[in-house]
């Protein structure tokens, strides 16, 4: 049966789950404080850019069962479920912040007109669901109402996919009334043999915590394993690619590079590190992935300052900012750290990205030359850093690319180029992991 559902918070979380539930078939209302943000999502412009959005956001936008406010007093009034999918950014000592998780909370309390689901899509630290809980029946001395923790698992830049073919949905809960509920909403999954993962709330909080967070060394660990292989003279990608074989390890993120980034796994290892504190439970293991990834992020620029000998003055061109390709989003970026670093050593530094130009300019300012294409970029360039997988620069015309810089000298994070094939045409050529 059709829901009525608001989901609060437009980010990557909350607008696409907006636009997965109306696609279920289910009336759903978006909400967010930011009004210019709400009226462009009415229009059909999304505020952030993932393959897919916009069809599904036209398709459900003109079918009526989605749209957005900046009501939220209202859009919570009219709704049987409401979906919190609010940022969760993490504070100056790791601890996630979930200041706009309460505020949230404290909304719904004073409109609580009649039985509703409360649903936690945010990723937030173990016991949150239980104080959601026991908060708003303290407030509205009422037990009308069930609270749900139902954690996300979108990769930015295949969100879409996710969401509609997820390999699991976990749903932490406490009532069969709100079980059935949440069943409904995701009908359309159950019709393809979803797998669900019915549990407690300190399952479901942990789930996801620990998801990333193994995913996040699993990464750290090629990378360690890149860095061995360069001084005893391997080569990574063979060594990643005969682990992967292995039926018990798989080949998924054992891709050695500058670091990972993005929205979840900086944020969620250190909050991870944090509960662990909280609790008095030893996560040194955690706090070393932690550790290790931002010393691989220094390790690249003193790769390049070894490739140019002194990076003063040096011209840099750096293909790639956002975090991984397919997305804009720049959060937590290896580009960032590195770029940082070649400005500490007065380097004049052009970017290029297929996608994140904008959100690099809200960060670096005039600091960087911003150019069209890649070729622009590398132009009188004393050396290129390949940053991010873009499927366009795995193409590049090393021949044209040769002719346009003043010196042949790459760095590839990524291994996306052959060696051979650059050394061949005179470039001093490095990867990760490999001679």
């Amino acid at each position: 049966m059709s829901k009525r559902i608001a989901v609060v918070g437009t980010g990557y979380v909350g607008l696409i789950a907006a636009i997965g539930f109306s696609d279920f078939g289910n009336q759903v209302i978006g909400v967010d404080i930011d009004k210019e943000k709400i009226d462009n999502l009415n229009k059909g412009i999304s505020p952030i850019y993932e393959q897919g959005v916009y069809d599904y956001l036209d398709r459900n936008l003109k079918s009526k069962r989605l749209r957005f406010s900046s009501n939220i007093d209202e859009s919570m009034r009219q709704s049987e479920v409401i979906f919190i999918g609010v940022g969760t950014p993490p504070k100056g000592d790791g601890e996630a912040d979930l200041s706009q998780v309460k505020s949230v909370v404290k909304t719904i309390c004073k409109n609580l007109n009649g039985y509703k689901v409360i649903v936690l899509k945010s990723t937030v630290p173990i016991g949150t669901n239980r104080w959601v809980r026991d908060y708003i029946k303290k407030e509205t001395n009422s037990d009308n109402f069930d609270v749900v923790s139902n954690p996300e698992f979108l990769r930015e830049g295949k969100a879409i996919t996710d969401f509609f073919h997820p390999d699991r949905v976990v749903v932490g809960y406490e009532s069969e009334k709100s079980k059935e509920i949440i069943k409904d909403i995701y009908r359309s999954l159950y019709l393809i043999e979803t797998p669900f993962v019915w549990c407690n709330y300190e399952t479901a909080e942990l789930i996801k915590y620990a998801n990333n967070a193994y995913l996040a060394t699993k990464i750290t660990f090629i990378n360690q394993i890149a860095n061995l292989s360069e001084t005893i003279g391997a080569d990574v990608k063979l060594v990643a690619k005969a682990m992967g074989m292995d039926g018990r390890i798989n080949s998924k993120f054992l891709h050695p590079g500058a670091g990972y980034g993005g929205s979840c796994f900086p944020k969620d290892t250190n909050a991870l590190a944090k509960i662990g504190d909280n609790y008095g439970v030893d996560m040194s293991l955690v706090k070393e992935v932690i550790h290790s990834n931002e010393l691989q992020k220094t390790r690249m620029v003193k790769k390049l300052q070894g490739l140019t000998g002194d990076l003063n003055n040096k011209c840099i061109a750096v293909l790639g900012l956002s975090f991984k390709p397919e997305t804009d989003d720049m959060r937590e970026s290896p580009a960032i750290s590195i770029i940082k670093d070649l400005i500490k050593n007065n380097s004049v530094i052009k970017v290029h990205d297929p996608k994140a130009m904008d959100n690099a300019k809200k960060i670096f300012g005039e600091k960087l030359i911003y150019c069209d294409t890649a070729l622009d970029t590398v132009k009188n360039a004393d050396a290129l850093i390949l940053v991010t997988d873009w499927n366009e620069y795995r193409s590049l015309d090393l021949n044209t690319v040769g002719n346009l810089m003043k010196n042949k000298i790459i760095l590839d994070t990524r291994n996306m180029l052959e060696p051979e094939d650059a050394k061949s045409l005179g470039f001093i050529y490095e990867g990760v992991g490999r001679k």
